[in-house]
């Protein structure tokens, strides 16, 4: 079979952060020539693929953040960061994209992007003020 020679976990992450980073930034703008040259389908209104962007960049901090503190896997704060990045994502999409959607959609939505930012501030004062501690 495959040999696959030792290489450093933090390489890896750097590697996968990068990717995630890239990938992120690329979904969250979707700047429609260069998505048409790289392949990937053409949609009218990119809220869900910008949605993802913001998720995989959250990914590619939380992975930065994780070579830092070394601790196993990404933990909460790595949730913190996701969630942050996909509630701020979707805040944004609400008050400057211009989307259509009826009340009971922004309610939830809203409600959502809420939930995801105020849990994970809490969530993020709770870690700092353990750390303190």
């Amino acid at each position: 079979m495959f040999k696959i020679k030792n290489i450093n976990s933090n390489k890896l992450l750097i590697v996968d952060a990068i990717i995630n980073i890239f990938l992120g930034v690329l979904l969250i703008f979707y700047p429609k020539d260069l998505i048409s040259i790289i392949g990937i389908p053409i949609v009218e209104q990119p809220f869900y693929a910008s949605i993802l962007g913001s998720v995989l960049f959250g990914i590619g901090i939380a992975l930065v953040v994780q070579i830092k503190d070394s601790e196993n896997g990404l933990g909460l704060k790595g949730a913190v960061i996701i969630n942050i990045c996909g509630g701020i994502c979707l805040a944004a999409w609400l008050v400057f994209g211009n989307i259509n959607v009826p009340l009971k959609g922004q309610i939830v939505m809203w409600s959502l992007a809420l939930i995801l930012v105020g849990l994970s501030s809490v969530e993020f004062i709770s870690q700092a003020r353990k750390k303190i501690r």
